[in-house]
This record gives C-alpha cells, sequence and structure tokens, in this order.
C-alpha cells in the first residue's frame, strides 16, 4: 500500500484527495514511511519538518471535510530546494556559511505551493549555492544516484531529482541557471522543466532582471510538472520580467495532435565556435533511438542545429557576474569557507570589465535573433539533455568525453547551457537507458515563451516511449 500511494502520479493523487477516496494524513504517512526507508541510502532529503507536516495535514483534512479545498496542490507533500528561502525552516544554501540559517520569510514559489494545498516536509539537497552539476556539499555530504549508488545524481537540484524517483515526493520544485532542472532529471529519470524567464517569478531577488537563472517544477510526470506549474506560475508585480498570463492555464489537458510538427533533430550538437561539442555515444544512441517515437506521433523531423556561435562566451561572463552580484559580500569574511569553483566564478565576475560584459549581451541578443529565426522553420528543438550518462559520484566533473578535453568544470553542460543563454522553454524527459542501465534524458526546447507547447510535445512523446521504470533500490 505504501508504494501503491507513493508512485501515483501527483495528478492522480490529487483527484484522490479530492474524491475523498484518500485523505492528505494517508497521503503524507506513506510518503513518510517511504523516506525513512529509503533517504538514508540516497541522502536527498537534507531537513525534515515532520511534525508541522502532519498537523498541516490535519488542517488540510478537516478543511475538505467541511468541502474547503486549498488548491489544485491540497495534500500533495512537497520538499523545496535548499536554495530557496522557507519561512521558519532551516535554509542552508549547501554552505557551511548558513549551515544553521533560518530566514523569517518564504520565496513566492515556496508560498504559491503551500497556498495550493502543499505539504512542505523539508528541504532536497543541492551544492554549494547550486553551483554544479554534481550534488554535494561538506554540510550534509553527496547525493546517490538510486539507479547506481555509486554514482552522481546530477545537480543542483540533485536531491529533488532522487527523491522524486524514489517515491519520497510526488513533486518538487528546482532552479536552473546553467541545467540545473535538466541534469538531475535526465540522471535521475524523471521530468524537469526550465520555463521561460519570467513565467514562474523570482521573488525575493538582488538580480531581478536576470533571465538565466530560472526556478521551475520537476514530477515524474509531464502531465504533473503542468499541475505543479498551474500552481506556481503567474505574474507578480515585483518581478519586471513577469509573464503576464495566469498560471491556471497549465491546468488543462495536454492532449495535442502532434501530426505535421516539425522538428529540429539535433543529435550531434555543435555550432560554428567549436569544432563540435562531444557526446557520449551512449547517450547519442538512446537519444537517436527516440526519433521513431515522435514520427510515429505524425512529427516531421529533420536533421538540424541551429549556429550556438558565442553561447559559451556569452554564457560563462554573465554567470560569472551573476555568481559576484549575488555572493561578492560573502568572499572576504567567509573565504576559507567557499567551495574553490565558487570563490573562482565571484573573482572572475569582480574581474569582468564593462566591454566584457557589454560583449556578452551583444553576442546573447545575436544568439537569439539566430534561434528566433532558426525555430521559424520547427516547432521544436530536440537534443540530448546532457552530453554524458551519470559518472562516479566521488568525482566533481566531467573532465573529458570521447577524448576531448572540457576547458573548465561546466564545459561538459553546454547541452544544457547553450540552451540557457536563449532563454527559450526547455524540458527534459526520460528517454531510455545505457547498456550498463543509467539513465538518459531527451531535451525539447521550444520557441519563445511557448512554454504550453513544450509541455504538450513531451506529454505525447511520453505516452509513446514507454520509458516509466522505478529504480532497482524502490523496484520492491
Amino acid at each position: 500500500m505504501n508504494l501503491d500511494i507513493c508512485f501515483l502520479t501527483a495528478t492522480e493523487l490529487a483527484r484522490r484527495i479530492r474524491r475523498k477516496e484518500l485523505s492528505a494524513r494517508e497521503v503524507l504517512g506513506a510518503h513518510i514511511r517511504q523516506i525513512e526507508r529509503v533517504n538514508p541510502q540516497v541522502n536527498a532529503i537534507v531537513t525534515l519538518v515532520l511534525d508541522q507536516a502532519r498537523e498541516q495535514a490535519r488542517l488540510l483534512d478537516e478543511a475538505a471535510a467541511r468541502g474547503e479545498l486549498a488548491g489544485p496542490l491540497h495534500g500533495l507533500p512537497i520538499a523545496h530546494k535548499d536554495l530557496a528561502e522557507t519561512r521558519g525552516i532551516r535554509t542552508t544554501y549547501g554552505s557551511p556559511i548558513f549551515e544553521n540559517h533560518v530566514p523569517d520569510f518564504s520565496t513566492l514559489l515556496v508560498e504559491r505551493a503551500q497556498n495550493a494545498g502543499a505539504i512542505t516536509i523539508g528541504k532536497t539537497n543541492t551544492p554549494e549555492f547550486g553551483a554544479g552539476s554534481q550534488t554535494f556539499n561538506p554540510i550534509f555530504g553527496a547525493t546517490r544516484n538510486p539507479w547506481d549508488l555509486s554514482k552522481t545524481c546530477g545537480g543542483s537540484s540533485g536531491g529533488a531529482a532522487v527523491a522524486l524517483a524514489c517515491g519520497m515526493l510526488p513533486l518538487a520544485d528546482g532552479t536552473d541557471l546553467g541545467g540545473s532542472l535538466r541534469n538531475p532529471a535526465s540522471f535521475c529519470s524523471v521530468v524537469g522543466f526550465r520555463p521561460s524567464p519570467g513565467r514562474v517569478p523570482n521573488v525575493p531577488s538582488r538580480a531581478s532582471w536576470n533571465a538565466m537563472n530560472i526556478s521551475g517544477p520537476m514530477a515524474r510526470t509531464v502531465q504533473d510538472v503542468a499541475l505543479f506549474l498551474s500552481a506556481i506560475a503567474g505574474p507578480d508585480p515585483r518581478s519586471p520580467l513577469s509573464i503576464h498570463e495566469p498560471g491556471s492555464r497549465f491546468a488543462q489537458p495536454l492532449d495535442r495532435n502532434c501530426k505535421g510538427l516539425r522538428i529540429a533533430w539535433c543529435s550531434d550538437f555543435g555550432c560554428a565556435d567549436f569544432a563540435g561539442i562531444p557526446i557520449d555515444r551512449r547517450v547519442r544512441s538512446v537519444v537517436n533511438s527516440r526519433r521513431k517515437a515522435f514520427e510515429s506521433l505524425g512529427c516531421l523531423t529533420e536533421d538540424a542545429t541551429p549556429d550556438f556561435s558565442g553561447a559559451d562566451e556569452s554564457f560563462k561572463t554573465l554567470r560569472a557576474l551573476a555568481f559576484y552580484q549575488q555572493h561578492h559580500a560573502l568572499l572576504e569574511p567567509h573565504r576559507a569557507r567557499m567551495k574553490r569553483t565558487v570563490i573562482e566564478e565571484i573573482e572572475r565576475g569582480s574581474r569582468l570589465t564593462g566591454p566584457q560584459i557589454a560583449r556578452a549581451e551583444t553576442l546573447r541578443s545575436e544568439l537569439f535573433a539566430r534561434l528566433a529565426e532558426f525555430m521559424r522553420n520547427y516547432d521544436f528543438l530536440v537534443l540530448p539533455t546532457v552530453q554524458v550518462p551519470p559518472f562516479p559520484v566521488e568525482q566533481e566533473y566531467i573532465t573529458e568525453i570521447e577524448g576531448v578535453a572540457m576547458a573548465s568544470y561546466v564545459d561538459w553542460m553546454r547541452s544544457c547551457y547553450f540552451i540557457s543563454i536563449t532563454a527559450l522553454p526547455a524540458i527534459s524527459v526520460p528517454a531510455g537507458f545505457t547498456p550498463e542501465g543509467l539513465p538518459v534524458g531527451l531535451q525539447i526546447v521550444g520557441r519563445h515563451e511557448d512554454d504550453w507547447g513544450v509541455l504538450q510535445i513531451a506529454h505525447a512523446f511520453e505516452q509513446v516511449s514507454g520509458v516509466r521504470q522505478r529504480p532497482p533500490l524502490v523496484s520492491e
């Protein structure tokens, strides 16, 4: 009964709670037992507030008995990424500097989830300040991949992805600057959606005009991602990038006739200023094997690669600028307690000149214009989410792919961060497994602000792909 509840979709759980076939307390209890059973092996949820969660479940059940439902997420357990402030709940950002930090406010995403009836049970693990696509930090240690405990779960929303894969949560949130929603989704065989900038406003924020750092939903199915998005999306006057469209749009069924949709198939990622971006042959094989799934839906696929010239320079410059803006005040008093890569990013940001920043913005603008022109001929772009499958958990990052050396600790994530810099909506959906049984994600990118279309085509692919398996850790 415990696993039966824990591996129901969030959409089905919400339906059963509305019909009073399950109570919020029953759903919470099942997930708590799953956390107690599995979390010690994977270290995905690092802070728990179970007494608070049980009290909230009780209140929600009493409200339901009166015919009062809090919202679309009524009674669904959730844990928030440990980068998101949660009022009265420890928020460490994965940093020893904030090991005992308890904020007196919650982010807008957390508030919206709770107002929609979600029950906060704790926080999910993340690397220090979300830096790097490998989830580990000095406070809580590493989060392990449930498909192979010797491998990483990716990051920086790694704890969220693992908790979902293991049935410890039906919904989770994450953030994505260079791939932090999509990378762990790919590594853990769940769904991670990077919506358009402003779809889920970042409030509060010290970088309100930053269009790269995105908050978004994660789940085990695309429909569940849409359900969560319906609760957390929508404009806010405190966010200048807000998209003025209500989140309720995403509560609709995702079914769509895909016949005639044009897809640019980009399995061999490359651009003009690189000879090519290496992709592990196992990843390429899995992604290419899914081309027929899109064609079976009536989609027209064509080999095509956009010109991503300047994406690498622009992303790395603006990323360093963002780290400086967010964290430079911590560097002098806390250098000895900060991760090396975080220090390097802050220091690089401090050395940036006006002309360098101007060039990065110009390159980004030119890239956006080229992608807009490219996407006039295609409805969607499909490519691997990550260039490699999950790697050993002791390894901080990938140093080479197919014999090609990586110049920096983020270069193995170009298939993600080249998309980040375009500001286009993108989703990672499970595509299959390598011969070693390691998950591989497929990335679908849509036109400017076509979040709905991306969810629809991803949902259609999911229906025909058949990639729905529980990790060996929870298969019994």
